[in-house]
């Protein structure tokens, strides 16, 4: 399952991705979680220090087109690739297991868990670049991943309504709003679920830093039946967040079972690849004919392969290695 992770900024997505990937992790489950948040601060959720953290996906996003691309001929070469380019006969599909060259270089194992990351602004980025650019990693990476039962992909997006700017939206099974229990905190549910209206999104609501019943009662109140499962003000929470010794056990009673509805919530999900690889189709199309046509030079729309679907067993049991040396960066 592909999980995504939003909310408005400091309402503690970031802590609850965290959360959520060490209780998969502690029952054995395959965890790859990805930091796409401009703020990259999910590695010392899972107990990394400030000074260690994967490789910069979005400063290598020519060579990861080149490897995603393959044998597909409708991309002759990674510079007519863009980020919402979709699989097709011949590219190289992704598992969340086994060998894989792109988790081997960028995938860092936390806690069993491996944690890919965009990567923050550098300073040749401020004043010229959009984050967007580094998303596009990210949204190469999912179209291309052929996750099955049991293994759990695990996204911190960015703050705030700001996922609808590219289709990242559209790439996962269940997404997890999560909201504080004001009315700051709410209003971003407003603007997802006008904006996921048209696109068949699965949207759960988690109210975080709960304190009584009266917070869990507004939070019903004012985003309905959307309320899964809501956190407390936690000690132990706190408690890691300042960067003392943390283990998902120590989260109280009522935390461990919001994170086991949590769980249910997701296992429960219908996973449905051909609506996953329609959205894809279309989201490419509005971006070919909103700018990519253009800033590339070709029509874009016959990278599309009207015959190829998402099904187990794509995935070669031998993978090539990534040629670090021959593929550019940006």
């Amino acid at each position: 399952m592909k999980i995504a992770f939003v909310g408005k900024g400091g309402s503690g997505k970031t802590t609850l991705s965290a959360l959520f990937c060490r209780h998969l992790a502690a029952f054995g489950h395959p965890v790859l979680a990805i930091d796409a948040d401009i703020n990259q601060h999910l590695g010392t959720a899972l107990g990394l220090d400030e000074d260690t953290a994967p490789p910069p996906m979005g400063e290598y996003l020519d060579e990861i087109k080149d490897y995603l691309r393959g044998d597909n001929p409708r991309i002759p070469s990674a510079a007519v690739m863009v980020k919402t380019t979709p699989p097709g006969s011949g590219s190289r599909l992704l598992s969340v297991t086994g060998d894989n060259p792109l988790w081997a270089q960028f995938g860092l194992d936390v806690a069993g868990v491996t944690l890919l990351a965009t990567g923050a602004f550098t300073e040749d980025d401020l004043g010229v670049a959009c984050f967007h650019s580094k998303l596009g990693s990210v949204e190469l990476l999912l179209n291309h991943l052929l996750d099955t039962a049991g293994e759990y992909v695990v996204v911190d997006m960015t703050a705030g309504a700001d996922a609808f700017a590219s289709g990242l939206f559209t790439r996962f099974d269940h997404t997890f709003l999560v909201c504080e229990p004001t009315r700051k905190g709410v209003s971003v549910h407003r603007q997802y679920r006008g904006y996921a209206a048209d696109f068949d999104i699965t949207l759960s609501v988690l109210g975080n830093k709960t304190t009584d019943p009266d917070d869990v009662a507004f939070l019903r109140r004012e985003v309905g039946d959307d309320l899964l499962a809501c956190f407390t003000q936690s000690a132990p929470v706190r408690a890691m967040e300042q960067g003392r010794p943390f283990g998902i056990g120590d989260l109280e009673p009522a935390d461990l079972a919001a994170l086991a509805k949590v769980h249910a919530a997701v296992d429960t999900t219908d996973r449905d690849w051909d609506r996953f690889i329609t959205q894809m189709h279309d989201i490419h199309l509005r971006n070919a004919t909103a700018w990519a046509n253009d800033a590339i030079g070709v029509d874009l729309a016959g990278q599309i392969d009207p015959d190829f679907r998402l099904v187990p067993g794509l995935i070669p049991v031998a993978r090539p290695t990534l040629d670090t040396a021959a593929a550019g960066t940006v």
